[in-house]
């Protein structure tokens, strides 16, 4: 599908991709729901996040803490602090490493709870995308916290790209173990 270019098709997609998620998370046999993800053998698959996230909580986490980043870039910057999409010290450069630290955060969490706060949080991304104008998401420097790129864009990197991205994940997963 191509990439949204209107508020209509940012939040079409969002609500595809993550009702695709849920869909297929539910029909997951049980023996993949229980079993570690395990890409050591795929050279592949190099990217940190093959091995970074070890189950689905690991990758429902990584989305709601992604969504979180959103929010409250958005929320804040709207309030009038001005605030960076990515926390300090994080750059774009490290961002691999936040995403580390948010792996190590949730290794207590159970997998009931990354999926309660999941859908909680990609309903308050979607009820933030709704507060904006189409214009407002999709022309450039409509804000100038969002440089040159378009706030429409990091809701697209947050939301419909990212459950893509789980949803490849999930499959490979359970594509191995089945």
């Amino acid at each position: 599908m191509a990439r949204a270019k209107t508020k209509e098709e940012l939040v079409f997609q969002s609500e595809q991709g993550f009702s695709k998620l849920w869909s297929f998370i539910d029909s997951m046999p049980e023996s993949s729901l229980n079993t570690e993800f395990d890409f050591s053998d795929d050279p592949s698959k190099k990217e940190q996040h093959w091995h970074r996230d070890r189950n689905l909580r690991d990758v429902l986490i990584h989305l709601y803490e992604w969504h979180q980043l959103l929010i409250k870039w958005i929320d804040s910057n709207v309030a009038g602090d001005a605030v960076n999409f990515l926390p300090e010290p994080y750059t774009w450069k490290t961002y691999g490493e936040m995403n580390v630290e948010f792996w190590r955060k949730h290794q207590a969490t159970d997998l009931l709870q990354a999926q309660k706060w999941l859908r909680e949080s990609h309903c308050a991304a979607l009820a933030i995308v709704e507060n904006f104008t189409n214009e407002e998401l999709f022309n450039k420097q409509s804000f100038n916290w969002t440089g040159t790129t378009t706030l429409g864009s990091y809701c697209i990197s947050a939301m419909p790209s990212h459950y893509d991205w789980a949803l490849k994940k999930i499959r490979a997963h359970v594509k191995k173990t089945s």
